[in-house]
């Protein structure tokens, strides 16, 4: 496990802040991604960094995940050819 950093999270103007130590590598300027979990907590990486983390959590997936297919995803044909922009076939 990597180092843990704790901080407290402040008013600034109508909004909230959160100092980050720059041990964590983030510079003025940068832009981030943060990312709420159901479970309430987040995510948070440089926005430069996005392909690495979706690559990292590719690799979280267990060897079989899906190997027996996506399950219950079903749908009803789409009709392209009308430019109707509800596009269900009838």
């Amino acid at each position: 496990m990597t180092k843990e950093y704790r901080a407290k999270v402040f008013k600034s103007g109508n909004s909230l802040a959160l100092r980050l130590p720059k041990a964590l590598g983030i510079t003025e300027g940068d832009d981030v991604v943060i990312a709420p979990h159901k479970d309430g907590s987040f995510s948070l990486w440089k926005e430069s960094d996005s392909l690495s983390v979706l690559m990292g959590l590719y690799g979280a997936f267990s060897p079989g995940f899906m190997g027996h297919g996506r399950g219950d995803t079903d749908q009803e044909d789409y009709d392209w050819g009308d430019g109707d922009a509800g596009g269900r076939a009838a």
